[in-house]
């Protein structure tokens, strides 16, 4: 099993606030995919305080999941699964259909590519009228929320090109042609969002 990765002080900050708006939109009961799980702060919150829902943490990677299964190991919290290997735009698992999806800062480091992978793969694993959950910064109407997002998306695209800040109507419209319909936007700190769809 691989070392754990460094503990995120950004993870630590947000994971409350993400949480208060989990609780409104995920069913009280059933199976939760997080995709992109990092660390294991976010999932590990959210387990704790979320008993009877089931989470499934993965990371795209072998590395990433060796190191997220050592940073489950410790609470071995029983509604916990073990962390499994999902690229979002290779390798999806024959999973059981889920109730409930959360991605967390992951589609403004990917490919726009792998935006579309993510809904498409949803589509397949989602029950209907189940919520997916995106957390991150956003553009909206094409302009930035704050100068420090700007920052951050020259900065991402100067790392990758094929990376950066993605704009709110364009994800909405790539969730609506996998049947998603956007259903609620969340102002949250450190100018991020939690936008909130749900598979029709």
């Amino acid at each position: 099993m691989g070392a754990p990765v460094a503990l995120s002080a950004a993870a630590e900050r947000n994971k409350e606030p993400i949480r208060a708006v989990l609780a409104d939109v995920f069913p009280l009961q059933g199976r939760v995919l997080e995709v992109a799980s990092g660390t294991g702060q976010h999932v590990l919150h959210f387990a704790a305080i979320m008993p009877s829902l089931v989470f499934q943490p993965t990371e795209r990677d072998e590395a990433g999941c060796a190191a997220l299964a050592a940073a489950l190991a410790t609470p071995g919290l029983p509604n916990v699964l073990p962390a499994c290997r999902l690229d979002v735009e290779r390798t999806w698992p024959p999973f059981e259909p889920f109730d409930a999806l959360i991605c967390i800062n992951m589609i403004h480091i990917a490919p726009w590519s792998a935006t579309d992978a993510l809904f498409a793969g949803a589509a397949r694993v989602l029950h209907r009228q189940a919520p997916l959950v995106l957390y991150g910064p956003f553009r909206i109407d094409g302009e930035h929320t704050a100068e420090s997002n700007r920052a951050f998306d020259a900065w991402l695209q100067e790392r990758d090109p094929r990376s950066g800040v993605r704009d709110l109507a364009s994800v909405t419209r790539e969730a609506d042609r996998h049947g998603f319909a956007r259903e609620q936007v969340v102002s949250m700190p450190a100018n991020n969002l939690s936008v909130v769809f749900r598979r029709g």
